[in-house]
């Protein structure tokens, strides 16, 4: 007999579904976005611009250990999905025990990587001996922290496979607005530096781990954690569902190195002394800016993933097709509402992160945004791809898009728009999403033919 969560991801009318478990998606990222601009703030009005430059260089190290567990998590999470679909909820429990141990493994080591190698990696992300006390501060704040925060992001997929949509969407909302009430206290209160931000961020991520645990050690949830049985077939369909995301993050850490490095060399021949720390400020503000709309993309993409796998596993394909209209629809929706306000509004997003008096970073910064953000254009369609390919064992075509947005068009056009200087780095993120725009149609086309083929069989 089905449970409750499965009637609705094979019954409930797709526009309906699309606003029981896409809207909590979005209030959730919404929320991280209310955190990640005022982490922005507290950071560039409160500590300046060394600081935000140093926190932008270690940022992609952070997120590097946060992508093992997207490997993981994102990467069970279809194939639990598309077992549930099947029937097969022995298998389903088993991927899902499993997978929870992998992380924890994966997070204790990578954490100790980061703790006793921070200083030569924060050298190697570009870092120059005015920031790397700074950086090297903030990422071992992190590493300390590694286990207990990692697990949350596979926690929170696998609450809303088992249908607890409302739940993920509280402890994400919580657990921001959370870390924006440490960060004052730890940054206003006790002046603390970036590890204040740092520590806000782990101590909120840590009690939202253990809260997402809970209704799994409850025994409430759809999934239930049995003892588990590693297979070598299960660990290879866990890495070919999760290399897309993870790939992804990695070749996108990658490109923000050479990023870092563009800018420092870019801002010292065309601001002069000091402008490679402005340079990369500004890049962190439009990250920031970013972050407004980003996560909510993100958030309709990657909550309708359990409904697609679980009907591509029923056979279900007309559903499946239905879904991902509704998913493609909210999403460009989303996408044209963000990119009206940031380009109709980019002095007012960039004076968010940096003091008025800080008039060079303002102008800058200001310009970029305006740049930066019509890549919201084309960025729904991109995004919606490859989180509806992930969800339906795509993994080969899920990468393909993946990589080449975090790694291959990037450092293409960072090449091919050099002679631009400064503004050719913040053309490079809207030349990358028409790139794997053109890219996502023509796997859409192709996945269209395959769904045909299937429905005549």
């Amino acid at each position: 007999m089905k449970t409750k969560t499965e009637l609705m991801y094979a019954t409930m009318n797709p526009w309906k579904l699309f606003f029981v478990v896409a809207l909590p998606g979005m209030v959730s990222m919404f929320a991280m976005s209310v955190y990640s601009v005022f982490e922005g703030i507290f950071i560039g009005k409160t500590l300046g611009e060394g600081a935000f430059a140093a926190v932008n260089i270690a940022m992609p190290l952070v997120m590097i250990n946060f992508s093992l567990a997207d490997l993981v998590g994102v990467g069970a999470s279809a194939p639990i999905s598309i077992a549930l679909g099947r029937g097969d909820k022995k298998t389903a429990n088993n991927v899902f025990s499993c997978s929870v141990i992998l992380i924890l493994l994966a997070s204790i080591l990578m954490g100790g990587v980061m703790f006793f190698a921070a200083e030569p990696l924060a050298r190697m992300m570009g870092a120059s001996d005015v920031l790397l006390d700074t950086s090297v501060r903030y990422l071992r704040t992190f590493a300390l922290c590694s286990p207990l925060t990692t697990i949350f992001f596979a926690m929170d997929n696998y609450l809303r496979i088992s249908g607890y949509v409302k739940t993920s969407m509280a402890i994400n909302v919580v657990s921001n607005f959370g870390t924006i009430g440490l960060l004052a206290l730890l940054l206003l209160q006790f002046h603390m530096d970036v590890v204040g931000s740092a520590l806000a961020v782990c101590i909120s991520m840590c009690a939202s781990s253990i809260a997402a645990l809970i209704p799994f050690l409850r025994r409430k949830t759809l999934l239930q954690f049995v003892k588990p049985r590693f297979s070598w077939a299960m660990l290879k369909q866990i890495a070919a569902c999760g290399s897309p995301i993870f790939l992804s993050n990695i070749a996108g850490r990658v490109t923000s190195i050479l990023m870092n490095i563009s800018l420092m060399t870019l801002g010292v021949r065309m601001l002069g002394e000091g402008g490679g720390t402005t340079a990369v400020a500004a890049y962190a503000v439009l990250m920031y800016a970013s972050d407004l709309c980003w996560p909510l993309l993100y958030g309709i993409s990657d909550s309708l993933s359990p409904a697609l796998g679980y009907n591509w596993g029923a056979r279900n394909f007309d559903r499946v097709k239905k879904i991902a209209r509704c998913g493609f629809t909210g999403t460009a929706v989303v996408a044209v509402l963000s990119t009206s306000f940031l380009f109709f509004c980019p002095r007012t997003v960039a004076s968010l992160f940096v003091d008025s008096a800080d008039t060079r970073l303002l102008e800058l910064a200001t310009h970029g945004v305006r740049i930066f953000c019509t890549a919201y254009i084309f960025r729904w369609i991109v995004v919606m791809t490859q989180s509806y390919l992930s969800a339906i064992e795509k993994p080969a075509q899920a990468t393909i898009v993946s990589v080449s947005v975090a790694m291959v068009f990037p450092v293409l056009l960072l090449g091919g728009l050099w002679g631009l200087g400064l503004d050719g780095i913040w053309l490079n993120f809207p030349g990358v999403n028409v790139l794997a725009t053109i890219l996502a149609g023509i796997l859409l086309i192709r996945l269209g033919k395959e769904i045909r083929r299937r429905e005549t069989e």
